[in-house]
């Protein structure tokens, strides 16, 4: 009896150094992770507490006739705030005002594969989502863009305001002081920005809900935990501003070729640094000791894990087809719609393609996205990266990381070899007169750049980081996504060694070559001390 017992032993002992070798399984850790007590730490409902009650503010009691009138209220308390916002990327539209970052931003040379340019601000479709007072770039800012708890449409609001008061009649006046009463209640609800402010422009930007980003869109103004846990009204219920902290107005974040941080350090590390990054709250090695997970944190990203699928509740545009615009029916435009109630065909767009629950494309990205701009060359015989992660795994800096893709087909000059901006909106716009060269010639006239009379269409791509939505972690990506042959996550990812996914024929032999000894060895001792037990106990 005894004897068999040590067999059992031995051969317990051999099945785990087969499943350590193999690494089957891993003793599972019930203490929880010290990321997430991180996280409970830096995020400690703590109701805020403030100073003033703006409700009670003289200025903001008046009657109002101008956004300009709001603004100046707002300035009679918050005197530096005009200069501070003036020079952010939010009212610039431009990542530097000197220097080579300064051809990048929506009033730079920037493009994209959607509505492609704003044309050096002067496309009035774009200006909708600029925080000043109409459509002019030297207006005063709005503050109740990201500070109004209301959602209001503030220039209709003024303007119709304006018009009641001049009608002058006892129905126009009415109606004027009804608009006032709106207008002074949402001047004296002010607070710190809070999703449907963000989101505002951000949910819908090129042209729709959930158009651009996968990961943004109007699901998140209330959002489940389910869709993301940090946003999550059942959740933490985080606003934007909670990651994306400010100072002087400058609101944390990746700027075109600028990463959202250059340290990925912990609150405990420093205490002043940003939240922008899961490093911040969680820190580098976030789950429980001894887990596998932490030994990847150096070279995966954590949303690569933790945000499996973009576009889970809403619809997001995967493609969009500039060179199939202007198709008419019966001599007239005309529209179809997609499976989501989407369009997929518009005369003054071209076609599009919509997708939902989207799986990410991964590349190795140290935060710096390379862009092309409406002045740089380009091969039309290759899809052109109008925007594209910077990263390789030489760089120690680098993570593999999800990103939404898009692709589109866009006008170039074929004699310059640029891409074209054309002006989309207004007389001259496309969307008015169909008529491309028209819309070419006044778009690249409008930021100065020369255009040669002869275009074609050539195909583009377009990346946006994955890194909200984040799922809650039952939902988070398992090693045989990505550790496998087949349908392996990262199939596409080179320069790294990931087992499962990889052969290497000599270590593997190897590696059989010593599972089989070991249990050969096992087996055959096993064996040997049953035999000899039996001997010496005739003995």
């Amino acid at each position: 009896m005894r004897a068999i017992t040590i067999n059992l032993i031995l051969i317990l002992v051999a099945a785990g150094m087969l499943v350590s070798i193999t690494g089957v399984a891993a003793l599972a850790d019930t203490t929880e992770a010290p990321g997430l007590t991180m996280a409970h730490q830096a995020t400690k409902s703590v109701k805020r507490w403030n100073t003033t009650d703006h409700a009670k503010h003289p200025a903001l009691k008046q009657a109002f006739t101008s956004g300009q009138e709001i603004t100046d209220a707002c300035l009679s308390c918050h005197s530096e705030a005009d200069d501070q916002f003036r020079k952010t990327i939010h009212w610039t539209w431009q990542a530097a005002p000197t220097g080579e970052d300064a051809k990048y931003g929506k009033a730079a040379m920037s493009l994209n594969n959607f509505c492609i340019s704003a044309n050096g601000m002067e496309d009035k479709s774009c200006l909708a989502c600029h925080p000043g007072w109409g459509t002019s770039t030297d207006s005063g800012i709005n503050c109740l863009n990201c500070h109004s708890r209301k959602k209001v449409n503030w220039d209709e609001a003024i303007g119709d305001l304006a018009a009641f008061v001049e009608a002058g009649d006892e129905d126009s006046l009415e109606i004027a002081a009804e608009i006032q009463a709106e207008l002074q209640e949402a001047v004296q609800d002010i607070g710190l920005p809070n999703r449907q402010n963000c989101g505002g422009c951000h949910f819908i930007g090129g042209g729709g809900d959930g158009v651009k980003h996968g990961d943004l869109d109007t699901s998140l103004t209330k959002p489940s935990k389910a869709l993301d846990v940090h946003m999550g009204i059942d959740g933490q219920n985080f606003d934007c501003v909670r990651c994306h902290t400010t100072e002087m107005h400058n609101i944390a974040g990746r700027v075109y070729t600028r990463p959202a941080a250059t340290d990925r350090k912990s609150l405990i590390e420093d205490d002043l640094t940003p939240k922008i990054t899961c490093e911040s709250c969680h820190s580098a090695t976030p789950h429980a000791a001894g887990s596998k997970a932490n030994d990847h944190t150096d070279r995966v990203a954590c949303q690569t894990c933790h945000i499996p699928e973009v576009a889970r509740e809403l619809p997001t545009k995967m493609t969009w087809d500039w060179s199939q615009a202007g198709k008419l029916k019966d001599g007239k435009p005309y529209k179809t719609e997609d499976e989501f109630g989407k369009h997929d065909y518009l005369t003054i767009k071209g076609a599009f393609k919509w997708a939902k629950n989207v799986t990410p494309e991964y590349f190795w990205y140290n935060g710096v996205i390379k862009s092309v701009t409406a002045q740089d060359m380009i091969d039309p015989g290759q899809v052109v990266p109008v925007s594209a992660p910077v990263g390789s795994p030489e760089d120690a800096d680098s993570r593999i990381y999800p990103f939404k893709v898009h692709r589109g087909k866009q006008p170039y000059d074929k004699v310059n070899k640029t891409l074209l901006v054309p002006l989309l909106s207004g007389d001259d716009g496309y969307w008015k007169t169909l008529d491309w060269q028209r819309a070419l010639s006044t778009g690249q006239a409008s930021v100065g750049l020369p255009y040669s009379g002869q275009f074609d269409f050539v195909a583009t791509s377009y990346v946006f980081p994955a890194t909200h939505m984040v799922a809650p972690k039952e939902k988070a990506l398992a090693c045989n996504d990505c550790h496998t042959r087949q349908d392996s996550r990262l199939a596409s990812v080179a320069g790294v060694y990931m087992p499962g996914r990889d052969r290497f024929d000599l270590l593997n032999t190897f590696g059989w070559v010593a599972v089989a000894g070991a249990l050969f060895g096992v087996t055959f001792h096993g064996l040997g001390r049953v035999f000899t037990s039996g001997r010496n106990g005739k003995r």
